[in-house]
């Protein structure tokens, strides 16, 4: 429903991760379109608080300036984090908690070294699964979008990119481990079984293989989303009659970023042709694929195809995937500790 600045509430359940079957509270989820605040990100956060800190013992220790002191000073905060390091008796971590991102999550963790996971876990691995923890790694199960929420509260967490990139992360810079883009991830655009031929449809699955986005992808995501496209097209569909489509509108729900970011960059290229594209952007994975479902909504996108997958044996829904568009590799980040030194030694 709209608010009074113009933003839009949408009226969502409180299911988390694949499991929705249970009642659970009814939350509100805004969205907010225009007038996005800069953020700055926690990493440069710490890295100003860290300056602050080490300004403030100077100052204790009588303001001394010297080339000496700042060294003695920098060799016991290194030795003073060593040990501190060397005395973790237990490691906590946040994962994403619906099935197939929580296995990719453990799977990335495991090629890490934090633990072993049984032989045959696979692509539905629960932290049920670990064979080997001798680091006593605690594993948080959390809804995919909260994640970055209580990376502080965690050692580490492992945050899908989509969300990291929305909480001011960067993943090619920030992640202390990061996915090769396995291909087995790859995000689609969705629509209800039977839609896959309506023009508006294909329509829109052009713009989004077009090598518009394409280049959009590789100017401002820089290898955090990588375009799986082997042949973009100039964005349209030479079987699609445009004309007809004129004053037409194919609605799409997505998640922030950079579902929505790319949605845009479709959004000129059907425009030309007279075909609006309606964006309904959702920070939630559940949603996006009920209001499909039930024919609210034209298409989605935002879900990589194991999920769609394990969503539709779960929820006995008949969503089905248009086509690729794009991998997000998940990335491993630093909450209380800054790098992966506790677990590599």
């Amino acid at each position: 429903m709209p608010a009074e600045d113009g933003s839009v509430f949408y009226f969502a359940s409180g299911a988390k991760g694949a499991d929705c079957a249970a009642p659970h509270k009814n939350i509100f989820v805004k969205v907010e379109r225009e007038n996005k605040m800069s953020k700055i990100t926690r990493r440069n956060f710490l890295k100003v608080s860290g300056v602050a800190a080490a300004a403030a013992a100077l100052t204790a220790c009588g303001g001394s300036s010297s080339t000496a002191s700042s060294s003695a000073s920098s060799a016991a905060a290194s030795s003073e984090a060593a040990s501190a390091v060397a005395k973790l008796d237990k490691v906590k971590v946040a994962v994403p908690n619906d099935t197939t991102n929580e296995a990719r999550a453990l799977t990335l963790l495991e090629k890490n070294g934090f633990f072993k996971l049984k032989a045959d876990a696979g692509l539905t691995a629960t932290k049920n699964d670990i064979e080997e923890n001798p680091l006593n790694v605690n594993v948080d199960e959390v809804e995919a979008a909260q994640v970055p929420n209580v990376l502080q509260d965690e050692d580490y967490a492992v945050i899908n990119s989509n969300y990291a990139i929305s909480a001011g992360l960067d993943p090619t810079t920030d992640a202390l481990a990061i996915e090769d883009g396995s291909s087995a991830y790859v995000n689609v655009l969705v629509c209800k079984d039977g839609n896959q031929e309506e023009p508006k449809i294909k329509a829109l699955a052009a713009a989004l293989q077009s090598q518009q986005v394409k280049d959009f992808m590789d100017e401002n995501y820089k290898g955090s989303v990588v375009s799986v496209v082997e042949n973009p097209t100039d964005g349209y569909d030479a079987s699609v009659d445009y004309d007809a489509l004129n004053g037409e509108t194919v609605s799409c729900a997505a998640t922030p970023a950079p579902h929505c970011e790319v949605l845009e960059v479709c959004k000129e290229i059907l425009a030309a042709k007279g075909i609006t594209l309606d964006i309904q952007e959702y920070d939630d994975y559940i949603i996006p694929n009920n209001v499909v479902e039930d024919g609210t909504v034209d298409t989605n996108y935002f879900q990589h195809q194991p999920y769609l997958d394990d969503f539709n044996t779960e929820h006995g829904t008949h969503l089905v995937t248009v086509a690729g568009i794009h991998v997000e590799p998940m990335g491993i980040y630093g909450g209380k500790q800054d790098s992966l030194a506790p677990i590599e030694g």
